[in-house]
């Protein structure tokens, strides 16, 4: 069977006792991984003798042993419990093998996980797994977590009933990081929200947040929106040996202004703009928001959007200036632009 979706995750979360094999395969081999992991840990749970009842084995090892697959599929161990064959790094090369004890399945037999890489419609292997009636391939694709994959991760790590702002956090996290160090994330917040009865908030998902490129481009965004031009220097310097690229603070400065100037465009003010954004944003970033909004003004957002793209074209061009350098003017002009004393002026114009 070939499953997606919805039908996908759940046969991932359990399969049941008359399934014969999986074939997990995709591009990303860290996403491949993740979901082979729920898999064995739903096929033979968390038990302390869990581990004596999974075999693995390198897909390459089966072209020395043709029949080392079938042999471990019916292999009968001391512990009791459902038992689980992993073959792992399988390629079409590794076809006759695999088929063969997928073919010769029995009630009782260990369930046989295959792990790949990408794999086109007419690969063998792929076809042979969506033709049999009790074995289902799944292609694991890099898609970012949705909300039910998130409330997935939650439920996983004990993290239930978190509040509103907490979830956009999270959403807004999943947005922009891979599954695995999303997972870490949300084991790191089932430590740090341990015997605490509160709700899981945006300040707990902030306090775990790792410190990394991602979190130190938003404080230099922040930075230049609230006008702290002697805090910019600092943040320029370790993000440069981080190795970011100017071309990405030029980036990550445009989609935040042009935020911006859809709030002050709106015509219910930027407090009811704020409600059209998708994903919504909740808690100290929606006050920020609302506030930059409101001390920058339609006028000086557009200036702002206007030298933007005029560095933005600097940068893509043949011009020798450092990209650092000439980024990092530019965050200082923009972050000069929303003084107290242009503001009446700008609302009057």
């Amino acid at each position: 069977m070939k499953l997606t979706g919805r039908d996908a995750a759940g046969w991932i979360a359990g399969p049941r006792e008359t399934a014969a094999g999986t074939l997990l395969y995709g591009t990303d081999a860290m996403r491949v991984a993740l979901k082979r992991q729920d898999l064995v840990a739903a096929l033979i749970g968390p038990q302390g003798d869990a581990e004596m009842r999974l075999t693995r084995m390198p897909a390459q090892s089966l072209k020395d042993d043709p029949a080392a697959l079938d042999d471990a599929m019916r292999a009968q161990g001391f512990f009791p419990g459902r038992r689980c064959v992993l073959v792992e790094d399988a390629t079409n090369a590794h076809v006759p093998p695999i088929l063969a004890a997928l073919k010769g399945w029995q009630p009782g037999d260990a369930h046989i996980v295959v792990t790949a890489g990408d794999l086109k419609p007419a690969s063998a292997l792929r076809k042979g797994f969506e033709a049999h009636p009790a074995a289902a391939a799944i292609g694991i694709y890099a898609d970012k977590l949705d909300r039910a994959g998130i409330a997935a991760e939650l439920d996983r790590a004990g993290l239930r009933d978190p509040a509103p702002d907490g979830v956009a956090a999270l959403t807004q996290w999943a947005a922009r990081t891979d599954p695995g160090d999303f997972r870490q994330m949300v084991e790191k917040l089932a430590i740090f929200k341990l015997d605490d009865p509160a709700p899981l908030s945006e300040a707990d998902v902030a306090a775990c947040a790792p410190v990394s490129t991602v979190a130190a481009l938003d404080q230099i965004v922040a930075l230049v929106a609230d006008g702290r031009t002697a805090e910019i220097g600092p943040v320029m310097q370790r993000l440069e040996s981080q190795g970011v690229a100017a071309v990405a603070l030029c980036i990550a400065l445009s989609r935040h202004f042009r935020m911006l100037h859809a709030l002050a465009c709106d015509p219910g003010g930027p407090g009811s703009g704020i409600g059209r954004l998708r994903p919504p944003v909740f808690g100290p970033r929606r006050d920020a928001l609302l506030r930059q909004a409101r001390d920058w003004g339609r006028i000086r957002l557009e200036r702002a959007l206007r030298e933007l793209v005029e560095t933005d074209l600097t940068l893509r061009s043949s011009s020798r200036a450092p990209a650092m350098a000439v980024m990092e003017r530019a965050m200082l002009r923009l972050s000069l632009m929303p003084c107290p004393d242009s503001r009446t002026r700008d609302r009057a114009g």
